[in-house]
Order: C-alpha cells, then structure tokens, then sequence
C-alpha cells in the first residue's frame, strides 16, 4: 500500500474503531469537560478549544510511539534481511483482523494486550492527576498526552501495523491518520453524542465495524503477498517512496 492508501486507511480503522473508543474514552472526555471553569463550559467555542487541546495531545502521543514503532520495524528488517516471506504485511492484517473480531465481540484476545498495558498506565496515570484541575489549554495539552497512552486494543492493533512499515516516518504519518479518524466521535457532545453513543454501543453497529476492518485486514494480508517476497521489502510497505 503506498503512503496516502496507507494513511487513508488508518483514518478509516480509527474511524470504524472509535464505536470502541465511545465507550472507553466516553467517560474521560465527560470526566474532562466537567471538570473544567463554568464559564468555559458554557462557552461552546472556548470548550472546543480544550477539546481540540486534548486530543491534539492524544494524537500527538499516537504519532510518536508510531515513529518509535516504525524505527523498531526498521531494526528487526536489518536482523531479518534474507528472510523471503511476507512477514510485516502479514502480522499487520491478522492485527487489524483481530481488531474487527474484538470490535464485534466474537474474540478477545486484544483485551489481553490491554491488561499488559495497564500496568505502564499505572506509572503514567498519577502524572496526569498533578494536571488537575485543567486551568489551561497548555494543561489540556499535556492531559491529553498522557491520555494517549491509556491501555487500548484499538491502538495496539494500529502500533502493530505502523512496526510493519519499517520507518519512522511512515509509522509516524499512519498513527497520526489513525488518531485523526478517532477525532470526529470524541469531539461530539451534547444530544448529538448521546445518540451517537446508543448508536455504536449497538451490537449490529459494532459488528458492521469490525466485518469492516476484518476484511481490510484479509486485504493487507493479500497484498503482501503481491508487493515482493522479501521481508524488507513487505515490511515497509511504501520502501519505494522512502527516502
């Protein structure tokens, strides 16, 4: 897939799998927004700019662990070079069909890497309280950083694709397409995300998303198999574009 594919389809994933994050981060934004001055609250444009502060810094955190994932990718394609077999593209769509299984309830397996993160959260977590309450936008910044590395299945599927592009760069640009496609259903608010919320807590809303990713992950698996055989070269995904 080359870059703009790459990165469209990531904004997809987090699109589709924000039916996940409504109701994990659901409770953080509300937690967040009623944290926040009176005056700020009702303010609909100066509580948007906070919104926008957290997950800007949300989706700053996804795009720097994808760069050090992509770096990571990149050392174990040095290790693996001989190997003639489509790794990297393989290990990226069994996430992302693990992802669409986790998404329609039928296998859990993700949640399990979710527990192994918490125990980095449980480090990372009582920084965020020092930041509280959120005066400032800078203060929302930083929240939201700290938030971006709450333990999620959602975003370890998209990790583990951006180790498949073998770049820091690319890595980078693919979780960043990701947070962006998790923007939309954590900025809104009031009725509208009231609705929203019963609409992808909805098991056929759930399973439509997840049958979604299931087969855009067969899709990444197959076209490995049609970029080359060797595992550098499958690994990066784009290497032809790279610098």
């Amino acid at each position: 897939m080359g870059t703009e594919l790459t990165v469209s389809a990531a904004f997809l994933v987090g699109l589709l799998g924000s039916t996940h994050c409504i109701g994990m981060c659901g409770g953080i934004v509300g937690a967040l927004t009623l944290g926040l001055d009176d005056p700020v609250r009702k303010s609909s444009g100066r509580l948007l700019a906070f919104l926008f502060a957290y997950n800007s810094g949300r989706i700053l955190s996804y795009t720097i662990a994808g760069g050090v994932s992509g770096l990571l990718g990149e050392q174990l394609v040095k290790l693996a070079w001989g190997i003639k077999f489509p790794v990297g593209g393989i290990i990226a769509g069994l996430f992302m069909i693990a992802l669409g299984l986790y998404l329609t309830g039928w296998w859990r397996m993700l949640a399990v890497l979710e527990k192994l993160g918490a125990r980095l959260w449980k480090r990372i977590e009582p920084l965020g309280r020092r930041l509280l309450p959120v005066n400032s936008l800078s203060q929302a910044f930083a929240l939201g950083m700290l938030w971006g590395w709450l333990p999620c299945g959602l975003v370890y599927a998209a990790l583990a694709w951006s180790l498949t592009t073998a770049n820091a760069g690319h890595g980078a640009l693919l979780m960043f397409g990701f947070g962006l496609g998790t923007l939309p259903m954590l900025l809104l608010m009031g009725r509208a995300a009231e609705q929203l919320n019963r609409f992808v807590r909805s098991p056929r809303a759930r399973q439509i998303a997840g049958l979604i990713i299931i087969g855009l992950g067969i899709y990444v698996s197959l076209s490995a198999f049609q970029n080359g055989p060797h595992m550098h070269h499958v690994m990066s995904g784009v290497s032809e574009n790279s610098p």
